[in-house]
């Protein structure tokens, strides 16, 4: 039985553009090559294999066979891991960056981030910063998009193709209303009552939270973009809503705000991840920056019997 040969990773990236793209056509587009020449790659990298990748006849566009399913998933661990040691490679001929570009999810604490930030200042004077606060799947799309090197975000980067993450903490959230608001006057709130009364919701418009609702109760619901706008709609009754509890401890602690005892929602759990893309990892600033934010969460406490976000 003869062994299999050993793939170049311009094979690779062929296979992969093609399987990312579905035909030969838009990898040639994507890889601005003719389609001759992918055409000629992939059959290239099923001779050093052994095995057919693609089933090009009986369909317009090439479907993987069993074996090429089978091989997709360590073909892409290669191409990354190799695109992340050219991008890291880079960064140390490069040395340090002139600008470091941070995205970070609106519930991350402020005091954390303009603490960091002040170390940074300091720490690497000649580097430019640009600061991104964004809400939920918004953070993702910047570092997948490239605007952002790197990004505290909240729970909706885990699982997202081409992007790399750590574990950067969490913030408790909790369930509030204005002191003038019905549910806060009310000594028990039954089960359900939640549902009769309008709630703030935060949301973006990213693609990783189109049509989707995280922590909805009421049917009725106002949409807010801002967490600065929800916490003053909070305060004035507008409404009961979800906020992160440190965001807010002052306003509990003036009366502004009530902390709503709710049978059936008790707060939750809102946990952080540092992000960046698998095959653009940060450079020196970036990189100490990232540590410092991570770090920095590995002290939060999450409450005990509630749930994720």
């Amino acid at each position: 039985m003869s062994e299999p040969g050993t793939p170049t990773f311009d094979q690779l990236n062929i296979f992969l553009t093609v399987v990312d793209r579905g035909s030969f056509a838009a990898a040639s587009r994507e890889l601005n090559r003719a389609v001759s020449v992918i055409s000629y790659g992939i059959g290239n990298l099923e001779v050093q294999l052994g095995v057919t990748l693609f089933a090009r006849e009986g369909t317009r566009k090439p479907k993987l066979t069993e074996e090429g399913e089978a091989l997709l998933a360590e073909a892409r661990a290669i191409a990354q891991g190799i695109r992340g040691l050219q991008a890291k490679v880079k960064g140390l001929l490069d040395g340090l960056e002139a600008q470091v570009s941070l995205a970070v999810d609106v519930m991350l604490p402020a005091e954390r981030v303009g603490a960091v930030l002040h170390r940074f200042a300091a720490r690497f004077p000649t580097v430019q910063l640009r600061l991104h606060v964004e809400t939920l799947g918004a953070v993702t799309s910047l570092v997948l998009e490239r605007d952002a090197v790197i990004g505290i975000s909240g729970p909706l980067s885990a699982g997202v193709v081409g992007i790399d993450s750590r574990a950067a903490g969490s913030v408790a959230m909790i369930p509030v209303a204005g002191a003038d608001h019905p549910l806060a006057r009310m000594l028990t709130i039954p089960p359900g009552e939640g549902r009769e009364h309008t709630q703030l919701v935060l949301s973006d418009r990213s693609r990783f939270t189109e049509g989707r609702d995280f922590s909805v109760f009421s049917t009725r619901t106002w949409r807010l973009a801002d967490l600065g706008a929800k916490r003053a709609l909070l305060c004035q009754g507008i409404g009961w809503g979800n906020m992160p509890a440190a965001m807010i401890a002052e306003d509990l602690a003036a009366g502004r705000l009530v902390r709503l005892d709710m049978p059936d929602h008790v707060g939750e759990t809102y946990r952080f991840w540092g992000i960046w893309r698998s095959d653009l990892p940060p450079g020196p600033a970036g990189q100490w920056l990232l540590d410092q934010l991570v770090n920095h969460g590995q002290g939060d406490a999450p409450p005990g019997g509630v749930g994720d976000v």
